[in-house]
């Protein structure tokens, strides 16, 4: 990374909800972001056909080559995702998949990678941000384990995550910690 370069930040949210509070905690996260760090908000998960290793060549869907590229041009990925049933929603899941390919060379390979998000369960969604967390360590990002942050939606009170000073502060603090993990 060259000195006075943007840090180029891949945001995957894993709700297609337009109202969604993790969709906000997205707005959020672009608002607080540093100086010198751009999030790159790819909103197509919906978009990309289920993975299936039959259709994924040289002519893979439009979608899913934006996804690829835009992959391959961050420096670093956030993923922001709600918890369904314990665990990751599908659409976070299809698109992990298809980042992890090709195996063993994918367009996060190696770059650093956060999982923040939140829930309606008393641990804001701390299930599906592991399991997040153990599914793009093997796909290929060096996933920070340490940037944490999973917030119950009542902490909220019914309020955009930006009312929360606690919330936006932390969520400044795990962007610009990630950014800080580009080498």
């Amino acid at each position: 990374m060259s000195e006075g370069s943007d840090v180029k930040v891949l945001v995957l949210l894993g709700s297609l909800r337009r109202e969604s509070v993790n969709r906000q905690l997205v707005e959020l996260a672009t608002e607080v972001a540093p100086p010198g760090v751009t999030l790159e908000f790819f909103d197509r998960l919906g978009e990309l056909p289920h993975y299936n290793e039959d259709i994924d060549g040289d002519d893979v869907a439009e979608s899913v080559q934006a996804l690829r590229a835009v992959a391959a041009d961050a420096d670093a990925a956030l993923v922001v995702t709600p918890e369904y049933n314990g665990s990751i929603p599908g659409v976070l899941k299809n698109a992990i998949d298809w980042l992890s390919r090709p195996f063993g060379n994918s367009a996060l390979k190696g770059k650093p990678a956060a999982v923040v998000g939140g829930a309606y369960g008393q641990y804001g969604g701390v299930w599906a941000h592991d399991e997040a967390r153990k599914s793009f360590a093997i796909a290929g990002p060096r996933v920070i384990e340490d940037l944490k942050l999973s917030v119950p939606f009542k902490a909220l009170d019914g309020k955009h995550p930006r009312e929360n000073a606690d919330v936006a502060a932390d969520l400044r603090d795990v962007v610009a910690k990630l950014a800080a993990e580009v080498g």
